[in-house]
């Protein structure tokens, strides 16, 4: 089964937000590699990074660099007409690994602490940013 973890606000969430904020994500690692004169990227992200859209609906996708450790991950942005909250939705897919879970849950706990938001990680707990 799919597990998505969401990062929720009520000010505006845009993709290239989330971008942005895995971009600064990276260049921190890739300057905390550079201190320990290690390739720390290579193990702190692990994955591709592209932007795709299907069906109007734009998305980044995250393809992981070593097929037997990382599969993949999608992240996507929307709107809660009902309350009107913005939402960052992170999905990992049914073949997910232990690994890609444990970066999902890196990786949105990053996203909502920069964003300022609520976090609702893949087992359903909730932490306030």
């Amino acid at each position: 089964m799919k597990k998505s973890a969401y990062i929720r606000r009520t000010d505006t969430i845009e993709l290239e937000n989330v971008k942005d904020t895995l971009e600064y994500y990276r260049k921190m690692i890739r300057n905390t590699g550079k201190q320990l004169a290690w390739d720390y990227e290579a193990a702190a992200f692990p994955y591709t990074m592209e932007e795709k859209e299907t069906e109007g609906a734009k998305y980044l996708l995250l393809t992981g660099k070593d097929p037997h450790q990382n599969n993949h991950m999608v992240i996507g942005v929307g709107q809660h007409e009902e309350n009107e909250r913005y939402y960052v939705q992170i999905v990992l897919p049914e073949d997910a690994t232990h690994h890609d879970v444990a970066k999902g849950n890196e990786y949105a706990k990053f996203i909502a602490k920069q964003l300022k938001g609520e976090l609702q990680l893949f087992n359903g707990r909730v932490m306030e940013f």
